[in-house]
């Protein structure tokens, strides 16, 4: 039976708690109403079991603008079909999981079912505290996207790819065209920064350490500023052993898709635990690879590992430095890795090259075919519609019409992009 309180005169955030465990909504009812940020508007032990639940409704009826749904670690499925249902019923409110940080799976889940903050289960007033601070910061922003942010992780099939300088291009189109974008160095020894010819002070290496303080503004303050608004967070200057967590993760992607319209991450020389949690919080993985036999056969390794984690559909082959090989179509690419071609990016080294040398990319030379090849992927990726949570609809059409007509990198992105 649920309890409803409401006292529209104390100012604070209108909170709603789900949980199945009624001692569990003692403790969440005090920790909300501790913060003196919040006051809870509705207390349910019990949560929604479809679209037409009273439940719902009384979300709605009460103006909950943060519902709390407390994962139960013995059944955690029940609270994240929950939050999928209230993240389809009721978009505009905004859910919190609070559950256990030693399950990363759990932690994920949730937030790829819509949740915008996890919140540690058995932490004290205080992590309620940081999470109400940065939903009131997300109110006060005048522009925000009605959607999230897209998150577009590129990852090497094999060392010398070239997977930094499509990573690089890649996001420069994107803030060429579409702006809002940053630029997240993700590899063991950073090279973004050489590439943008840009000299960072800080890496993601202080971004992960203060994740415990992240706010926007020591988020801004770790960026590194390029030419047009696009902003990188430079990787690692050394090797580096800290390993991020998948709850340090969500908080950091949390916080970078709240402030772009598009994240660009470059997890070159990386393939781990941590890929596949990034990779789980991408709306698509490009592995960068060319047509030689250890690139695909890597390629092909490298999909079946990321099996393992919901990012497995979201895996596309970019091929790099391509040159059309008489009797070696793109069918007989996907057939050796098992993967779908994307993109196709010219050969052209005698202009990479030296770009790489001065820190200038190709991207912003559009009078050149790899230039243009760039800025074609990244308004394809920008285009593409989302057929699903996470997911983007990406589909290569093969040359079987006037290859002639059509240079490397034409893509169809289905369904059609009408009325985008």
């Amino acid at each position: 039976m649920a309890l409803n309180t409401e006292n529209r005169l104390m100012h604070g955030i209108a909170v709603a708690v789900l949980t199945e465990d009624r001692e569990q909504s003692v403790i969440l009812n005090t920790r909300v109403e501790s913060t003196h940020l919040a006051r809870t508007v509705m207390s349910q032990t019990g949560l929604p079991l479809g679209p037409g639940d009273a439940i719902l409704r009384q979300l709605q009826d009460q103006r909950a603008e943060v519902v709390l749904v407390d994962i139960d670690p013995r059944n955690p499925q029940r609270a994240v079909r929950t939050i999928e249902l209230i993240h389809a019923s009721i978009p505009d409110v905004t859910i919190f999981a609070v559950g256990e940080m030693n399950q990363p799976t759990n932690i994920v889940s949730a937030m790829r079912a819509g949740a915008r903050e996890y919140v540690d289960r058995a932490a004290s007033h205080e992590a309620l505290i940081e999470a109400f601070s940065r939903f009131t910061a997300s109110l006060s922003r005048a522009q925000r996207s009605s959607s999230k942010a897209r998150v577009f992780t590129f990852l090497n099939a094999k060392g010398g790819a070239g997977t930094t300088t499509t990573a690089v291009n890649t996001a420069v189109a994107l803030q060429e065209a579409h702006g809002r974008v940053v630029l997240v160095d993700f590899a063991p020894i950073g090279h973004a920064a050489l590439q943008l010819n840009l000299r960072p002070q800080f890496t993601i290496v202080d971004a992960l350490q203060n994740l415990h303080r992240m706010d926007v503004s020591l988020l801004d303050g770790l960026m590194t500023p390029y030419r047009d608004g696009l902003h990188l967070l430079a990787g690692a200057q050394q090797p580096n052993m800290a390993v991020p967590t998948a709850a340090e993760l969500a908080k950091l992607f949390d916080l970078l898709v709240s402030q772009y319209h598009f994240v660009v991450l470059d997890c070159s020389g990386r393939m781990d635990g941590t890929i596949q949690n990034i990779c789980d919080l991408s709306n698509a993985v490009l592995l960068v690879a060319q047509t030689d036999v250890v690139s695909l056969w890597s390629a092909g390794r490298i999909n079946t590992f990321l099996q393992e984690g919901a990012g497995r559909d979201r895996l596309r082959i970019v091929l790099n430095r391509y040159k059309k090989i008489p009797g070696f179509t793109d069918e007989d690419v996907e057939k050796a890795t098992s993967c779908k071609v994307l993109w196709k990016v010219p050969n052209n080294y005698q202009i990479i090259g030296p770009a790489i040398d001065k820190g200038s990319p190709v991207a912003l030379q559009g009078n050149h075919e790899v230039g243009r090849s760039y800025q074609g992927l990244a308004a394809a990726l920008a285009g593409a519609s989302a057929p699903t949570e996470g997911s983007l609809s990406l589909t290569y059409q093969h040359d079987k019409v006037d290859a002639k007509k059509r240079g490397p990198g034409h893509l169809v992105v289905s369904p059609a992009r009408a009325g985008q």
